[in-house]
């Protein structure tokens, strides 16, 4: 069998089970990405920015490179994916296309799309922590509320699977699929990068790689932070205050199973505690808005997400007028005129990345007190964030809106409030010149 190996959100080659899936059923692979073209939001930007093409182009560098060394090579093209696979299917007379199981609406249209032209594709799960059979109950009961999720996966006990490792990648390329040029067109490099960012790797061309990204993981471990992790996850500003998995976890590049080896070798070594609980908790966190996905579908896209169809999220108007295009912008630019909003979505617009806390204080902003559509909000969130991931991107602006799981009906956090507990020296709001 000839193949195409279709790199999505999965840029690694260790714990890969869709490749390893690939490889042991094709004689011959062609690894291919495909950068998507720029494209506009309902609301006017770019769906994708400068700095998280930055992030992802490095991560795809470093997968290059690594398939390179082992004698093969990553196919890249910036163009509609599937008009891009069917062709090169077409060219290099292939049938068969392996992927990456994406369970989000878009992501699955793109695969019923090349079923239909007639190709045969063949996707595995892999993205989460825990295997779905594993769970103690059916995907369609899976529980509405996150405390019940983590507390019936808690008892049951249920089992972490250990990574699969890849020692060599070596498939050979089909007859016939010859190197050319790349076109990178939409890698433009970040030639300066704002100095008060959080993540200050973007200097590394493959920062965003799996190199580099077990590099950071590691000294995070070898430092002993895991133990400190709960106490000072809240933090505004700066690398230790929180793990940064997110950004290697977003692109693939190092995979959940990967960094839950990492912490139980750190545990049994060092010893657990609360803070190395909480790193677990939010990987369970992570693997609940997957499921969610799983599980609803199209239906978490919808304005009034999971609420009935007739009933729009409180405060969440749609985006029409004018005046609130204006006032969106305004959110989008942190020039609001709340000094502790526009601080963070300062950070976000310049260096692409903004802490846990500071998401939900600009997102609570947005929906219960500008009383925008968390949609716009979670299209502006997709295109600035180099840790983006469309499980947890949705998932956590459902949370705060109040059209997801959480029985509370949403999250509204005072700016005020807000700031006097996580910035009561003005510090952050000085650094971001919004006081």
């Amino acid at each position: 069998m000839n193949a195409i190996y279709w790199f999505r959100n999965d840029l690694r080659l260790t714990d890969q089970p869709s490749l390893n899936r690939a490889c042991t059923l094709a004689d011959t692979i062609a690894p291919v990405f495909i950068h998507p073209v720029d494209s506009l939001t309902t609301w006017g930007f770019e769906r994708i920015g400068r700095h998280r093409k930055h992030a992802r182009c490095s991560a795809v560098l470093a997968l290059k490179r690594q398939l390179i060394e082992d004698g093969s090579d990553l196919f890249e093209y910036s163009s509609e994916p599937c008009e891009t696979l069917i062709r090169l299917a077409h060219a290099w007379r292939i049938q068969t296309i392996f992927c990456e199981e994406i369970a989000a609406p878009e992501e699955q249209h793109q695969v019923e799309r090349l079923r239909h032209a007639g190709l045969t594709v063949v996707t595995t799960w892999q993205s989460s922590l825990l295997e779905d059979q594993d769970l103690p109950f059916e995907m369609n009961h899976l529980p509405l509320v996150f405390t019940d999720f983590r507390k019936a996966v808690e008892n049951a006990k249920v089992h972490v699977r250990k990574p699969e490792y890849f020692v060599r990648y070596t498939t050979p390329l089909p007859a016939g699929v010859t190197h050319t040029q790349p076109d990178m067109s939409e890698c433009r490099p970040i030639n300066s990068w704002d100095m008060r960012t959080s993540i200050p790797y973007f200097h590394e061309p493959e920062f965003a790689g799996t190199t580099f990204g077990l590099k950071h993981i590691n000294q995070y471990f070898e430092r002993k932070l895991a133990h400190d992790y709960k106490r000072t996850r809240n933090q505004l500003s700066g690398v230790d205050y929180s793990t940064k998995f997110s950004v290697w976890l977003a692109s693939g590049a190092v995979s959940a199973r990967m960094i839950f080896e990492n912490l139980q070798e750190f545990e049994h070594d060092h010893g657990a505690n609360e803070g190395t609980y909480w790193i677990w908790f939010e990987l369970l966190w992570r693997d609940y808005f997957r499921f969610l996905h799983h599980r609803f579908g199209a239906q978490l896209y919808r304005r009034s997400g999971l609420r009935s169809a007739d009933q729009a999220p409180l405060g969440s108007a749609v985006i029409k007028t004018s005046e609130q295009f204006e006032t969106f912008e305004r959110w989008c630019q942190g020039n609001s005129g709340e000094a502790f909003v526009d601080a963070g979505m300062r950070e976000l617009r310049l260096t692409g990345y903004l802490s846990n806390r500071m998401r939900q204080v600009t997102a609570s902003h947005l929906v219960h007190e500008l009383g925008l559509d968390w949609r716009a909000g979670a299209a502006w969130f997709e295109s600035q964030l180099i840790d983006y991931d469309v499980y947890s991107n949705q998932g956590n602006w459902l949370y705060i809106a109040g059209c997801g799981t959480d029985p509370r009906g949403g999250r509204a956090m005072r700016p005020d409030k807000q700031a006097l507990e996580h910035d009561p020296l003005e510090t952050y709001r000085k650094k971001w010149g919004t006081l």
